[in-house]
């Protein structure tokens, strides 16, 4: 572990009017808090901090910044409190330390619904000061480069979490080597025979070849002085999860990848960069379609290089990146460069991206999205987005991610111009709306007054901002129209047993059945949400015909072929009253899911398989089994009492399983054989009352689980 003076010592490297006093007393106040912790490891828990902060200095980050590090787990792990931080070491660094707390308590790794949600607090978060997040991001980097002391359920977690949020944030904030190494970190913790097989062929193609990159990083040289241009290049390998990741989106062992080599060119100057570019395309074949110019399209995290890959030696391709040293010097610190220092100074790159406009840019199209899963998908579009640069007629740069097509770029002008679209010129030629633009096309939109978004454009749209807007206007189309729908069934249904359909009758159904207006309630008969039978039974009870005898669970779901039968999927255990999918399966018949179920998106790829079905709206018999998750009290007679409210609720308990015992609680899945959702609910509410109960919910595969069994 690193002491105090070990520490001042590399901040003062770059700055050297470092305020060492308060960096060290920081250090004395962070270890005095954590005195007698440990981490899992046995190391004292003092040292993941100012392993932290270490990592920061890398970065050449303030002295605030530096602080906060050392500081970053009093607030939630030890006695201190916010007012004592801010007391000793002022508000920006107690507001700092207090952002990083509450990234900390973010479960990020939780259901899709709840992820979505952590997402806009995280960006929240950001968006107050980004160096919260590049303290968290440290944080997280350190506890990956030790986290084989955790047990391996809590480290597949944290990979998985990585791997999902926490290294794509670090590339699109410009930190690339960051992002490498926690891609890499967490690849070792989910998939290690793959990434060993990966180093394992390194080797043997060294023994066979030789070292590559240092004849290759020669001959670079050498043509590079022969043009006279004064520069510096580095040549390396790229990282195992890298080359894992290139072989499965090109389907392609490692003897058939070409691109495995990245080399690097740091001149003096912009001019330099393509008389660079120049020498090593005389020099070598340019390998077409992999050219990118972001010096002078930069990206909007300040990056700017000349990306070109060449066939180098034996053919081998090799990817090779040039710029200038102050370029490089963003490339490796991304937005974080704002706060960097040389010399004592803060360093004034004209490259460095002014942090405020970052997060404003990213999180703008997010700020009014109401749908969870929308935000959470448009996220991770954006987060995992490789750019092209477009033009408008009048020559406006337009960018968007990789594959973008013309509804994309309709969409990043205006919502407006994007919902009216109905065709695209691209360089003056009418072409498809699925067409995939490419790097500096000038596109035309062609707009019609009256010309609405089609449900067809989800599947050529790929901008979150475009995806959303369509979304959005079909949600409002497709509500239009249950609207008249479940109008005309409701009107129809009360003349049926004497009574009319007036705006107080409705009213009163919406209120009975806790919607948000009658609207809702129409909408909801419209799309078979809600059965005009229920809105009857909220009003006129009386008068609701009764219902004969349960429906047969052979036919319990309608909307089946002839002959074709079905089962319910073990992963979301759908009930009757839920909304329901099917996917067909040669020599399986159909597998019903629920509308939510994670599972479904093993099958977006594959429409022809979907089925649109329901449940039967009659009553059915108590035989459709439901898991509950269930933390009780270790008390004498707890389970007793349990298990006889279940059977009071007319449910039947068909198994029962201990997941964990504690001195003081039990933690067990239980399963109930229920009727509908509606018995469910009811269930849960009375279960819920019970004062044993620590925590219920039912048990269903998540997203993460799910993800963890494709991994």
């Amino acid at each position: 572990m690193l002491s105090a003076d070990d520490l001042i010592e590399l901040v003062r490297d770059y700055n050297p009017k470092t305020n060492a006093r308060r960096i060290s007393e920081a250090y004395d106040f962070a270890c005095a808090m954590h005195d007698g912790q440990v981490r899992h490891s046995g190391e004292p828990y003092f040292s993941h901090p100012v392993a932290v902060a270490a990592i920061l200095t890398e970065q050449r980050l303030d002295d605030a910044t530096i602080i906060t590090a050392l500081l970053h787990d009093t607030i939630e792990d030890t006695k201190a409190s916010y007012g004592e931080v801010a007391r000793r070491f002022g508000d920006e660094v107690a507001g700092l330390v207090d952002g990083v707390t509450k990234l900390t308590n973010l479960q990020l790794s939780s259901t899709e619904t709840k992820q979505a949600e952590n997402f806009r607090k995280l960006f929240m978060a950001m968006s107050k000061d980004l160096r919260v997040i590049l303290v968290k991001l440290a944080d997280r980097l350190h506890n990956m480069r030790t986290i084989k002391a955790m047990r391996a359920e809590k480290q597949a977690q944290k990979a998985r979490e990585t791997m999902d949020i926490y290294a794509p944030l670090a590339g699109r904030m410009g930190m690339q080597w960051m992002r490498e190494e926690l891609e890499d970190l967490a690849f070792r913790v989910l998939n290690p025979e793959g990434r060993q097989s990966i180093i394992r062929r390194f080797i043997t193609l060294q023994k066979e070849t030789g070292d590559v990159i240092h004849r290759i990083t020669g001959d670079m040289r050498l043509e590079l002085d022969r043009a006279g241009i004064e520069a510096e290049v580095f040549g390396r390998a790229k990282k195992p999860y890298s080359i894992w990741r290139k072989m499965q989106e090109k389907d392609q062992g490692f003897s058939r990848l070409s691109d495995i080599y990245g080399f690097r060119i740091l001149t003096g100057s912009e001019e330099d960069c393509y008389r660079a570019l120049g020498a090593i395309h005389r020099r070598w074949r340019a390998v077409p379609g992999r050219f990118k110019d972001y010096i002078s399209q930069p990206k909007s995290n300040g990056y700017r290089s000349i990306h070109t890959t060449v066939s180098g030696r034996d053919g081998k391709r090799v990817e090779v990146q040039i710029r200038t040293r102050q370029m490089h010097d963003v490339a490796e610190t991304g937005v974080a460069a704002h706060w960097s220092y040389r010399d004592g100074v803060r360093s004034e790159n004209p490259f460095a991206v002014d942090p405020a406009k970052w997060i404003a840019s990213l999180t703008e199209q997010f700020d009014t999205e109401d749908d969870h899963e929308d935000f959470l998908e448009a996220v991770k579009l954006e987060m995992y987005s490789d750019q092209v640069f477009c033009f408008t007629p009048k020559g406006d740069v337009v960018k968007l991610p990789r594959g973008a097509t013309p509804i994309d770029f309709a969409y990043a002008i205006h919502t407006r111009i994007g919902s009216a679209c109905v065709g695209a010129k691209v360089d003056g030629i009418r072409v498809p709306l699925w067409t995939r633009l490419k790097n500096g096309q000038s596109v035309d939109i062609i707009t019609a007054e009256g010309q609405t978004p089609q449900a067809t454009w989800l599947d050529i749209a790929t901008t979150g901002k475009a995806r959303t807007a369509i979304r959005r206007a079909l949600r409002e189309e497709d509500r239009e129209r249950f609207i008249r729908l479940g109008h005309e069934l409701v009107r129809a249904a009360l003349e049926h047993v004497g009574r009319k359909a007036t705006d107080k009758v409705l009213d009163t159904a919406a209120k009975a059945l806790r919607l948000d207006g009658r609207d809702t309630l129409l909408a909801r008969l419209g799309s078979a949400e809600l059965t005009t039978y229920e809105v009857i039974q909220a009003v006129y009870p009386e008068l609701a015909p009764q219902r004969g005898d349960p429906v047969p669970p052979r036919r319990a779901v309608i909307g089946l072929q002839p002959g074709q039968s079905f089962e319910r999927g073990s992963c979301c255990q759908p009930l009757p009253g839920e909304r329901i999918i099917g996917i067909t399966f040669r020599g399986k018949g159909v597998v019903v899911h629920a509308i939510d179920c994670v599972r479904l998106g093993d099958y977006e790829d594959q429409p022809e398989r979907w089925i649109d079905l329901h449940w039967h709206s009659g009553s059915h018999p108590a035989v459709y089994t439901t898991t509950l998750d269930l933390t009780i009290g270790n008390d004498a007679g707890v389970l007793g009492r349990i298990c006889t409210l279940i059977g009071d609720r007319k449910a039947n308990i068909s198994n029962l399983e201990f997941l964990d015992r504690k001195p003081d609680f039990f933690r067990l899945l239980i399963d109930v054989e229920l009727r509908d959702v509606e018995q469910l609910h009811s269930l849960m509410l009375a279960l819920e009352a019970e004062s044993d109960i620590a925590a219920l919910a039912r048990h269903r595969e998540t997203a993460r689980a799910s993800a963890a069994a494709a991994t």
